[in-house]
């Protein structure tokens, strides 16, 4: 059963998938880097659960049921996870818990990232909906999230890619209603007129 997502305040899930970071090895960078980006970018009210998890798929699973089911994010981001290499399941587990498939949103990270590295193709990151929550697959690199959040600017700060976060406010409008600005100077989202307030 879906709680009651909260129509006011923003809440976001984020999970970082990572064997070495979950064990303590090394300072998780994937978390840290989300947040401080969203915190800037976003102009509305927001809140946060963090979970940081192993590469195992029934993990991330429950993890992903847990943040949208019981927690009630608006929102879940992961990062870490989504390549070739065999413990890359992320995108597997996000599949496996989704309604429907939002292809479009890693269509665009690749096409982001592949200004900057040609690697960026071995990518598989999803974007999914689940029940009225959005869920997608971050890179786990922190310049890679920045990037695929922000999109690819000239030396003069214009946009000449638009990261994916532009979309991401109309899409939370329209799966749950609740309405997200952000600042223009760090993601212009972008709405149908008929959609703004």
């Amino acid at each position: 059963m879906t709680a009651c997502l909260n129509k006011e305040i923003l809440k976001i899930g984020l999970v970082s998938v990572s064997d070495r970071a979950s064990q303590g090895i090394y300072a998780d960078q994937g978390i840290p880097e989300l947040q401080s980006w969203l915190e800037s970018a976003i102009t509305t009210p927001v809140e946060f659960e963090t979970r940081l998890i192993p590469d195992e798929q029934p993990i991330i699973e429950k993890t992903l049921i847990e943040l949208v089911d019981q927690s009630a994010c608006h929102l879940v981001l992961t990062t870490g996870g989504t390549g070739p290499a065999k413990r890359d399941v992320t995108p597997d587990a996000t599949l496996a818990i989704s309604d429907r498939e939002m292809p479009g949103f890693g269509e665009q990270m690749r096409q982001v990232s592949l200004h900057f590295v040609p690697t960026a193709i071995l990518s598989r990151q999803v974007g999914v909906i689940r029940h009225d929550s959005l869920i997608l697959n971050l890179p786990g690199q922190p310049k890679a999230i920045k990037e695929t959040l922000e999109g690819v600017k000239d030396s003069e700060g214009n946009v000449i890619v638009r990261g994916i976060f532009s979309a991401v406010p109309y899409c939370l409008q329209l799966l749950n209603e609740i309405y997200v600005e952000t600042d223009p100077k760090i993601c212009d989202s972008f709405r149908p007129k008929s959609a703004r307030r």
